[in-house]
């Protein structure tokens, strides 16, 4: 994916610039950049391109495993925990190639793209063959990863993910062997290989405090300190994990994580669902940012996260689709508030402008993206535009769009996706890969075959 070089307008019919919906916008493009914004523009500028609806900037899903996608329908007949669910993901895990990787992963992103996310953080740890040999090419899966956004038209941030053992003090099982380098210093000299690009960055992920020992978790943490990188690990999102951490050491994972350097303004906890009090202050204090993901949460009968709480001790809030029971931002962002509303039986923790910062702006800068998110020059000139005439969004006056957009709207609204200027999504129709429901099926298929 490469940016474009001709300068062109896009003419938005409404636009969210951050605080507020203001109608007729024109953006000028140039280079995939925002090099104006001018508002009070009531008819298109001869030339323009026009996005009618209301369109917000690009989202960012900051929290995603392509192959769970795959289980989409197949892990919902009878009851079972998250320990249950994860035996099934695995049995999708051992089937995976890179080539079956790199089409179930082009579908998903091209879905992502149908529903208005420009950027996506795959949290990446599937590296080698099953049994755990290297493939000829150690970053053959990555690759085909970044391979896979490209094709579909977004960008990504891979989390390379360190993965070495199966619990505290147990060697990885046998689905796991192909997650494992070993060590955290294996993982670092594989993953150091990997380049960025145009379209991608690369990050680094501690899979979880069960899964990379307390002497190695300072090894991931001061490589992405030396590259400036995003460091993101699933925190706290199980209370099995809490107690089999304090068991082995005497401490919380997030208290576990402050010991060993992980914590600090370029790292993201995902889910960050059981905390103590302490823990939320860490969190805070530390400016480690929180990346929920209330679909999956919900899915998977984890629990609801203290997202008010850590957003009050200093915690920035973005949010992921991760199992990919659906792909939608917005109705990630309308859940957050909504499970707040359920755990609390109170409304309005947060405003619909701060719910779509949380899918934007936090939500890029969580990736490595800081100059995404936002409707104004300099920026990446990333853009999803919403329909305001569905069943689900029409009515409201348009100046109320925000509202509706967060709390009405589905990624089945979404009409337009712009990426770096170009369009990606027209009309609804993804430009770059011809029928997304296909292309799914056949990956899908390819796996459960």
């Amino acid at each position: 994916m490469t940016s474009t070089e001709r300068t062109r307008t896009y003419w938005l019919e409404h636009a969210w610039l951050g605080t507020h919906v203001e109608p007729g916008v024109a953006v000028d493009v140039g280079d995939g950049r925002v090099t104006a914004v001018h508002q009070g523009v009531p008819t298109p500028p001869p030339g323009a391109e026009i996005l009618r609806g209301l369109t917000l900037p690009g989202l960012a899903n900051a929290h995603s495993h392509a192959f769970h996608r795959a289980l989409r329908g197949t892990v919902q007949v009878g009851s079972g925990t998250f320990w249950t669910w994860r035996e099934v993901m695995y049995s999708v895990a051992d089937r995976l190639t890179p080539d079956t990787y790199h089409a179930l992963a082009r579908a998903v992103y091209a879905e992502m793209a149908l529903a208005g996310i420009t950027t996506v953080g795959e949290f990446h740890y599937v590296h080698h063959a099953p049994g755990g040999a290297p493939y000829a090419d150690p970053n053959a899966m990555g690759e085909a990863l970044v391979e896979a956004a490209d094709e579909a038209g977004v960008r990504i941030t891979l989390l390379d993910t360190c993965y070495l053992s199966s619990g505290f003090g147990e060697p990885p099982n046998t689905h796991q062997l192909r997650f494992s380098d070993g060590t955290a210093e294996g993982w670092a000299e594989r993953c150091s290989v990997l380049k960025e690009r145009d379209h991608a960055r690369i990050g680094a992920a501690i899979h979880s405090v069960r899964a990379v020992p307390a002497d190695q978790l300072a090894t991931v943490a001061q490589w992405a300190e030396a590259r400036r990188a995003p460091l993101h690990v699933h925190l706290s999102e199980q209370t099995a994990e809490n107690d089999a951490c304090r068991q082995a050491h005497g401490r919380t994972p997030t208290r576990l994580l402050a010991d060993h350097g992980v914590l600090g303004p370029r790292t993201t906890g995902v889910h960050n669902t059981h905390l103590t009090d302490e823990d939320v202050a860490l969190l805070g204090d530390s400016r480690t940012g929180t990346c929920m993901c209330p679909t999956t949460e919900r899915d998977l009968a984890d629990g609801i996260g203290p997202a008010a709480a850590l957003q009050r001790a200093g915690s920035p809030l973005c949010l992921g689709s991760d199992s990919h029971a659906v792909v939608d931002l917005l109705e990630e962002a309308r859940a957050m508030e909504l499970n707040e509303r359920l755990r609390t039986r109170a409304r309005g923790h947060w405003t619909a402008a701060a719910l779509l910062r949380a899918a934007t702006a936090d939500g890029h800068a969580a990736l490595g993206w800081d100059d995404a998110g936002r409707i104004e020059a300099g920026a990446r000139a990333d853009l999803a535009t919403i329909a305001l005439d569905s069943v689900r969004t029409a009515g409201p006056l348009p100046r109320l769009g925000a509202e509706t957009a967060v709390f009405a709207a589905t990624a089945a609204d979404v009409r337009h996706t712009v990426v770096g200027g170009r369009h990606v999504v027209r009309d609804g129709a993804h430009a770059l890969v011809p029928d997304v429901p296909q292309a799914l099926a056949r990956a899908v298929d390819a796996l459960h075959a």
